[in-house]
C-alpha cells in the first residue's frame, strides 16, 4: 500500500515531477528481515520474507525507475524513497472556477449540497459580475486623500444579476418573504443545513460550499460532502493565489471567529494513491466521507499543499492575532459548521502521513484536492 505525491515540472511534452512515495506496509516495517523493492514503469513492490506490498499507478502515470534515490526506513512510518514521476498533461478544463461556471443567458437550478432539494430554479442571468475583495472599502482610506465617498455605498444586484465574491454569490431574492429580514441565516427547507444569509430585504449570499449549480437541462449529481468542501476550498485558494498573490489565508465562520490558519505551499501537486494488491495491506481512501479499507488502485487527484493551524480552543491565538493585522492575509468567510467540516478533513488528512511529515516547524501539513 503506498501513497506518493509530486510537484509538477515541464519536460518537454510530459510534466515531469519528483514525488516522494512512502509504504506504510508490513513488509517496510519489519526491521528484522532484509527489504527488497522493485521498481517498474507502473508499479513499485516491497518483499520481505513471504509478504508482498504493492503500490500499483493509474493509467496514464509512469514511474521512471532508473530516478529511485532516498531510500530509507524509518521506524513507525515505513519506507521512504523518491522517485521521478510522468503523466501527460491535464486538459485545460480539468479545473474551471466559479466564473466559468456560470454563463450570462443560461438557465440554472441552485441545489443544496448536502441533500439535493432545489434552493433556486430555473434562473436566468443576464449580468455575472465578480465583485471586488471583501476588504475594498478599508482599502479605499489609502487610495483618497479625503474622506470614503463609498462609506455609504452597497453592491447589490438587480434582478437578473449574479454577483460573485471569493466564497459566495449573491443573487437578488425579489419577492421571497421567507428571506425578508436582514443579516438571518438561509436554511435548507428540507436538511436544515445552513446555505447564506440575507444580506438586505432582496439579496442573499450564498456560500460556495453549500450550494451545487448546474444548468437547468442537466440532473442533479450528488458529490460526497468531504470532496465537495475541499475541492471548493482548494479552488478558492488556487484563484486567489494567482490573482492577488495571496498565500496566507484565515478561514472564519458566520459568527466572526477564526478557525483556521493557512499557508498556501504549492498549487502543482499531482497525488496518487493505491491500495495496492489483494496481497497487500488495506489503507484508508484518503477523499471519501466513509473511511473504509479499498483494493485496487484508487487514482489521481490535482492538489494544493498547505500549512495549518487549528484556532479552535484559543490555540494559536497571537498567532491569528498577528494575522489579523496583517495586509498581507485574506480572510475566506464560509459557515461556521464547514469550518468545522474543513478543520477535519485536514486532520484526517495529516493523521494519513507518517510522522515524519506530519508538521513542518509548528504547522501542519494537508494536501487539499481541487
Amino acid at each position: 500500500a503506498g501513497l506518493c505525491e509530486a510537484a509538477a515540472q515541464p519536460d518537454g511534452p510530459f510534466p515531469r515531477q519528483t514525488p516522494f512515495l512512502f509504504l506504510p506496509s508490513a513488509a517496510a516495517e519489519d526491521a528484522g528481515r532484509p527489504v527488497e523493492v522493485s521498481v517498474s514503469t507502473d508499479s513499485l513492490e516491497v518483499r520481505s520474507g513471504g509478504s508482498c506490498a504493492a503500490a500499483a499507478l493509474p493509467a496514464g502515470v509512469r514511474l521512471v525507475p532508473s530516478s529511485c534515490r532516498g531510500l530509507r526506513r524509518l521506524p513507525g512510518d515505513g519506507l521512504h524513497l523518491r522517485v521521478r514521476l510522468r503523466r501527460p498533461p491535464p486538459p485545460a478544463d480539468l479545473t474551471f472556477t466559479l466564473r466559468e461556471s456560470l454563463k450570462p443567458h443560461k438557465k440554472y437550478i441552485f441545489y443544496c449540497q448536502s441533500c439535493g432539494d432545489i434552493i433556486v430554479k430555473d434562473r436566468k442571468f443576464l449580468r455575472v459580475l465578480p465583485l471586488p475583495s471583501e476588504n475594498w472599502s478599508d482599502l479605499v482610506e489609502e487610495w483618497c486623500c479625503h474622506p470614503n465617498p463609498f462609506a455609504r455605498s452597497t453592491l447589490h444586484p438587480q434582478h437578473d444579476d449574479c454577483f460573485l465574491g471569493d466564497t459566495f454569490f449573491l443573487l437578488n431574492s425579489g419577492n421571497e418573504s421567507h428571506k425578508s429580514k436582514e443579516n438571518t441565516r438561509v436554511i435548507c427547507k428540507r436538511c436544515k443545513t445552513m446555505l447564506g444569509e440575507t444580506i438586505s430585504s432582496d439579496t442573499t449570499k450564498y456560500y460556495v460550499t453549500e450550494v451545487i449549480i448546474q444548468p437547468a437541462e442537466g440532473s442533479f449529481s450528488p458529490i460526497p460532502r468531504s470532496q465537495f468542501v475541499q475541492s471548493k476550498v482548494g479552488q478558492c485558494l488556487l484563484e486567489l493565489s494567482s490573482a492577488k498573490s495571496t498565500f496566507r489565508f484565515t478561514v472564519k465562520g458566520d459568527n466572526g471567529k477564526t478557525y483556521i490558519l493557512i499557508w498556501l505551499l504549492n498549487s502543482d501537486t499531482l497525488l496518487v494513491e493505491s491500495s495496492g494488491s489483494s496481497s497487500s495491506l488495506s489503507v484508508l481512501t484518503l477523499f471519501g466521507d466513509i473511511f473504509m479499507p479499498s483494493a485496487g488502485p484508487v487514482g489521481t487527484w490535482n492538489a494544493v499543499k498547505v500549512l495549518y493551524q487549528p484556532c479552535i480552543k484559543c490555540r494559536s491565538k497571537d498567532l491569528a492575532d498577528a494575522w489579523e493585522n496583517d495586509m498581507g492575509v485574506h480572510p475566506l468567510k464560509f459557515p461556521s459548521e464547514t469550518c468545522l467540516e474543513l478543520l477535519l478533513i485536514l486532520g484526517l488528512s495529516t493523521a494519513s502521513l507518517p510522522a515524519s511529515l506530519r508538521c513542518m516547524n509548528s504547522y501542519q501539513v494537508r494536501n487539499k484536492c481541487y
